[in-house]
């Protein structure tokens, strides 16, 4: 486990899952200075630039966060990732779940992201709707 970075990450999000923009709105709520992240849709614009077309046809469709030092994390350790840099209680439990082994947490993500659609259903925007303020944090 390494020390929280100081710089701001990108958190990429299946821009059409409304489970995803509420994990978007999730990080808003606690990194309310905007240190920890940005926010761009999987498929955008910046996604295609910052991430390679071989590296994207490996990736999951719903979290990826790319990382200060380039790294692209997926699945429960992007999770993970993100309680982590929020902190608190939340840095807490994601120590915690990192005991249990990857690919169980894996099979858990997986299956929430099968099954995301159905249970939360699906948006027509890119981007969560935020006010005014909030929206200098996404990327298209």
């Amino acid at each position: 486990m390494s020390e929280v970075s100081s710089e701001r990450e990108i958190l990429f999000y299946d821009g059409t899952c409304a489970l995803c923009h509420r994990a978007v709105k999730f990080v808003l709520r606690h990194d309310r200075e905007g240190k920890l992240f940005r926010f761009a849709p999987l498929g955008g614009p910046t996604f295609e630039a910052q991430i390679s077309a071989e590296q994207r046809a490996g990736l999951p469709d719903s979290v990826v966060v790319k990382t200060s030092d380039g790294r692209l994390l997926v699945r429960s350790n992007a999770f993970l990732h993100i309680c982590e840099r929020i902190g608190g209680g939340w840095r807490v439990l994601a120590r915690a779940l990192r005991v249990i082994p990857r690919a169980l947490r894996d099979a858990v993500y997986d299956f929430v992201a099968r099954v995301r659609y159905r249970v939360f259903g699906r948006t027509k925007n890119w981007c969560p709707v935020m006010p005014p303020e909030l929206r200098s944090r996404f990327d298209p």
